[in-house]
């Protein structure tokens, strides 16, 4: 066991060192750690595990110089029956100590994904997305007898059907400039400075992931404080980003090269400010405001007519909140789905009221009820 020196930073809330070995490597098997933790005491798993790539032969340029290829014994099984025993045992060992919402997310090839999701379904995960990394440089196909292979495919996939795993939709779509983030993710490769290398300018670990790639996973999935655990750790992304990240890690890697670079890699990391890592609080977990708050308040006043964004419907408030509009009564999502011929209606977004001279969604009222709690319980 190996401590990276980020143990100083705030532990989750009633997380203590003697239950769970955070920020911390633990060296050796991944499947005999994990059977050795507590269960159900991680919230989030990422695992880039061998791809088994079954490179019979080196690789080589047109210049018949050698291609750095994945050629380590590590990545090496003698069938896919060895490796279908090797996957579903680590993937049962990290299914036990997720938490009841804790999710996993795997990335892998061609070579292993197709077989690793049929097992996530057959341990009784539930699949929730497959993402497909698009590389901006990607190797070429030196031999010219297939497609370029550009990308890699990452499958997230809660604990069980009932879990409800963490999601930062706001936080995602903030950063994607206020669009939906997508399930096609643009990167590079890990080069220049990111790339770890050695003594002799060799890189340390032949798929070392990039940074900005673990950087979305936790930003998406996890809350600071969160835990996770990575079984095949390698040089340490995983725990580089989450320590940058506000969140806790646990690590599990064999070979020491690896290690002694991730230790050295992690110790040289800065926590951002605490400040700094709160993700925008989806409005589903926000508290509850009823609209007849508004009129109470003052924001909305009885009689007050409402339209939606393009003026084609109106509707009057009244004092008890209702909404009427014509032959139509009910609250401001009734309302709204009724003048449209809808099934359902988000009234907060469908209506809006005059703000001098441009209409503003109820939603924006709302909103500052909701600025002014906060206020009161800071």
């Amino acid at each position: 066991m190996l401590r990276t020196g980020s143990a100083a930073r705030k532990r989750a809330p009633g997380l203590q060192e003697s239950h769970l070995p955070i920020d911390t490597i633990l060296v050796g098997d991944c499947i005999a750690h994990m059977n050795a933790l507590p269960e159900a005491s991680v919230d989030l798993i990422f695992a880039d595990p061998p791809y088994n790539l079954q490179l019979e032969e080196g690789l080589t340029r047109p210049d018949q110089s050698k291609v750095d290829a994945v050629d380590d014994e590590w990545d090496k099984f003698e069938s896919f029956a060895h490796y279908d025993a090797f996957t579903r045992a680590w993937m049962a060992a990290a299914r036990r100590i997720l938490k009841p919402n804790g999710a996993i997310w795997v990335i892998g090839s061609y070579h292993n994904i197709f077989r690793v999701g049929a097992a996530l379904q057959d341990l009784g995960f539930w699949m929730l997305n497959d993402v497909v990394w698009r590389k901006a440089n990607p190797m070429p196909n030196f031999r010219g007898t297939r497609f370029t292979n550009a990308h890699e495919t990452l499958i997230w996939a809660s604990r069980s059907q009932k879990s409800r795993p963490t999601f930062n939709y706001e936080a995602l779509k903030l950063s994607n400039d206020d669009t939906q983030m997508r399930s096609d993710w643009l990167f590079p490769i890990c080069t220049g400075g990111e790339r770890l290398r050695d003594a002799n300018d060799e890189k340390v670990h032949p798929t070392q992931k990039p940074e900005a790639l673990l950087y979305r996973v936790l930003m998406a999935t996890t809350k600071p404080g969160d835990v996770v655990l990575d079984p095949f750790f390698g040089t340490g992304t995983t725990g580089a980003v989450a320590k940058k990240l506000g969140r806790h890690f646990i690590g599990i890697e064999r070979e020491n090269a690896y290690i002694n670079a991730a230790l050295k890699r992690i110790a040289a990391i800065k926590p951002h400010d605490s400040s700094a890592i709160e993700t925008t609080v989806p409005k589903r977990a926000a508290p509850r405001i009823p609209f007849g708050s508004l009129i109470e308040q003052g924001l909305i006043a009885p009689g007050t007519k409402l339209f939606d964004a393009a003026r084609r419907y109106s509707a009057v408030v009244r004092v008890d909140g209702s909404l009427v509009s014509d032959d139509k009564s009910g609250s401001i999502h009734r309302v709204g789905a009724l003048v449209q011929g809808f099934e359902a209606c988000n009234g907060w977004t469908f209506w809006h009221y005059e703000d001098g001279s441009k209409l503003a969604p109820l939603d924006t009222l709302r909103d500052r009820i909701r600025a002014s709690l906060d206020k009161l319980s800071a």
